[in-house]
């Protein structure tokens, strides 16, 4: 499932707005359901419940980590902000 990760992983970035990813989870979303449909499995089928529950998390840990990536270039941004009003002032 790793490589699936860095698939949707690679679909998307944090410069896109929340819709934009939202939109590229919607494709994923779609492509994995048609080949659930091709390989004949059913909504009732475990297979298909386990694969919908991968997808989802795959999904949070990719908006976890573009979390991370917006919140440290914040800081980053913070801290280089309060170095330049230091070297300012001193």
């Amino acid at each position: 499932m790793s490589e699936f990760a860095d698939l949707v992983a690679s679909a998307v970035n944090p410069s896109m707005t929340r819709d934009e990813r939202e939109a590229v989870y919607a494709v994923v979303k779609e492509a994995v359901q048609r080949l659930q449909e091709r390989e004949g499995l059913g909504a009732d089928d475990p297979r298909t419940a386990l694969q919908q529950h991968l997808i989802e998390e795959t999904i949070r840990d990719v908006e976890a980590d573009i979390a991370r990536v917006i919140s440290m270039e914040k800081l980053e941004r913070a801290f280089a902000a309060q170095n330049a009003s230091d070297a300012g002032a001193g």
